[in-house]
């Protein structure tokens, strides 16, 4: 704080008066103000007396100020009069100056009234009438007390940061640092999450490499791991690590389990298999001991990369240690046994969190739903969605998307409808996974017209057509025979903005094969590899079936090989293609090897090779004979 003699220093500095009687008229003028305050039954406000309604106009910066430091007026009179001279716009000529407010947080600081200070520094560095505050107000505090400027300093520092203003923050900091004080820990925090907040990410770094070079302040784990979240989300994952080490050696800061779980996190965005396994490696060094979240972003991890048996590890890991479990851990769980398939697994956990009184949200029975549908397991999936209604959990479009999806796969495609009725009637609109996936639905059962009336319904309505909307067009237009049609609207695509995927292509590329036009097939396949897709079993399946039609064996052969030298295993249609291929042209020794090969693969055979091999026997024999 000032003292009272320093107070009076400031009051007086730089000011003239045109005679003494001038200053003697102004000092009355600060007397009766004070008495008025004293006075005053309502303390908090300032209500001029009869004879001072006249006088207010004559306030000047140096009443103001003598009325300010007068040590007979309690703190609150004091902001009761400072308030009044910043509303009355209208009747006084001069508003509060820095002295003004100096002055002011001076008497506020010695009675400790902290909030008023913040709030009266929070109006003076956004206050546009005042120019350069900050610099301002330094340059009036040398010849008060340390203490009181290194509080002051530190208040607005953070009152800098609040107000994003970061170059006037350093300025506070950089004199702070000149004068041998310091700024607490907890307001460079502030300063630093305004910093990672305001994506100025690369100055949070240096600020916090001047806090831990200025060896005067304690730097806190809470500090570090906010740098260290801001390096990881701008993808600097290396030197957030590196940082990490360097501070936990400098500053003997032992990073917590925020610390690790937030490079972890960042690694698994990576898919950074060495980064993930070192951090785990160096927390069981450590001993940290993972939190809720570091086990379910483990779980996540594990799950995605497909092992699942890893993941089931840290669940049972968590169970052993008693980590209190959530919705979010076991919705994981599910969602991800229910998309490998393993939905007697998913079943078992979705009891078992019942059990366990935690209660399953609109994602916990999407996962579960979604899970069933694909095992076909209609009933039961609608036995879920009518346990959610009864349980008052909101049903949303991506549930009944899943529900119509599982009813057209199979071939459910008037229940399918009846439900997008029902949807629709709860107030839901049908979007174009909605009708992308009945009119694929109407597809498989050759329902080609009903399915085009689907998908033109939906563009009447404004809904905008995705890539799957285009490719489903493209096979009914190819299912029909009609291949120019099927062409342009291909070509047509991407004037529209959506680009063909590799189901689009290899859709054309099959109907291009069983027409026999394999030249149109093969330019297809170069223009995909030119884009950056990769053919996939799909495709080479049916370029080499399109190559064995038109008679073109060892094309298909080469194709085959080709196929098998990229890594890609065949399957029932490949191999059915290219044995009856080889059957059709009596080479019976090329087409039982591969017979064999599918079955070493444990690919069943299906009707058609099994003719195929007896006719090759036959073409084999024939050929003997000639």
């Amino acid at each position: 704080m000032c003292s009272q003699k320093t107070l009076l220093r400031i009051v007086n500095k730089g000011v003239s008066f045109h005679s003494k009687q001038h200053q003697q008229q102004q000092l009355e003028l600060a007397h009766k103000i004070t008495l008025n305050l004293i006075n005053s039954t309502s303390p908090n406000y300032f209500q001029p007396s009869m004879e001072l309604q006249s006088l207010i106009s004559c306030i000047t910066p140096h009443v103001t100020h003598h009325v300010l430091s007068d040590p007979t007026l309690p703190p609150h009179s004091c902001l009761a009069f400072f308030h009044f001279l910043r509303t009355q716009h209208s009747h006084i000529a001069h508003k509060p100056d820095l002295k003004a407010h100096l002055i002011l947080l001076s008497r506020l600081f010695k009675a400790r009234k902290f909030t008023s200070m913040k709030s009266i520094l929070d109006g003076l560095v956004t206050n546009v009438e005042i120019h350069c505050p900050v610099s301002g107000i330094i340059s009036l505090v040398d010849e008060c007390e340390p203490h009181f400027v290194e509080k002051l300093c530190d208040m607005l520092f953070r009152v800098c940061a609040d107000n994003r203003l970061f170059q006037e923050a350093f300025r506070v900091f950089d004199y702070v640092e000149e004068k041998g004080l310091v700024i607490e820990e907890r307001s460079c925090f502030v300063l630093l999450l305004a910093l990672k907040k305001c994506g100025e990410v690369d100055l949070c770094l240096r600020f916090f490499h001047r806090m831990v070079e200025s060896g005067s302040i304690e730097i806190r784990v809470q500090s570090l791991t906010l740098v260290i979240d801001g390096l990881c989300k701008k993808g600097e994952i290396q030197k957030a690590k590196e940082l990490m080490d360097e501070v936990a050696g400098k500053c003997n800061i032992k990073p917590t389990v925020f610390t690790y779980t937030t490079l972890l996190n960042a690694y698994v965005g990576r898919k950074d298999r060495n980064g993930i396994d070192a951090i785990v490696r160096l927390m069981e060094k450590e001993q940290v001991v993972p939190s809720l979240a570091t086990y379910s972003i483990l779980i996540q991890w594990y799950a995605s990369c497909g092992d699942i048996g890893e993941a089931e590890k840290i669940f049972e890991e968590m169970q052993e240690r008693n980590i209190e479990m959530d919705v979010y851990v076991y919705t994981s769980m599910i969602s991800w046994n229910c998309r490998l398939g393993n939905i007697k697994r998913a079943s078992a956990l979705f009891d078992e969190m019942t059990q366990r009184d935690i209660v399953p949200n609109a994602h916990t029975y999407g996962a579960l739903i979604g899970g069933v549908c694909k095992a076909g397991k209609m009933e039961a999936a609608e036995i879920l969605l009518k346990e959610m209604q009864s349980k008052g959990i909101d049903l949303n479009i991506v549930i009944f998307n899943t529900m119509m999806d599982g009813y057209c796969k199979r071939g459910m495609i008037d229940e399918a409808l009846g439900l997008q009725v029902i949807m629709e009637t709860k107030g839901f609109k049908s979007d174009v996974f909605t009708y992308n996936i009945l009119a694929s639905g109407l597809c498989k059962l050759h329902r080609y017209e009903e399915a085009k009336r689907t998908l033109n319904t939906m563009v009447e309505k404004g809904v905008a057509p995705n890539v799957v909307t285009f490719t489903t067009f493209i096979e009914i237009y190819c299912k029909e025979g009609n291949l120019a049609e099927a062409e342009r609207l291909f070509r047509d695509m991407e004037k529209k903005g959506e680009v063909p995927n590799i189901v689009t292509y290899n859709t054309l590329i099959d109907a291009y094969s069983k027409k026999e036009k394999m030249k149109q097939a093969h330019i297809l396949k170069s223009e995909m590899v030119e884009k950056g897709l990769l053919p996939d079993v799909y495709t080479y399946t049916s370029l080499i079936f399109g190559e064995c039609i038109v008679g073109r064996v060892d094309e298909a052969v080469k194709l085959f090989n080709e196929m098998l030298l990229k890594g890609i295993a065949g399957n029932v249609a490949t191999y059915t293609a290219i044995i009856s291929g080889l059957s059709k042209e009596g080479r019976a020794d090329e087409a039982f090897k591969l017979y064999d090969e599918m079955m070493r693969l444990g690919l069943t055979p299906d009707d058609r090779v099994f003719a195929a091999l007896v006719g090759s026997l036959h073409k084999s024999s024939s050929h003997a004979a000639l």
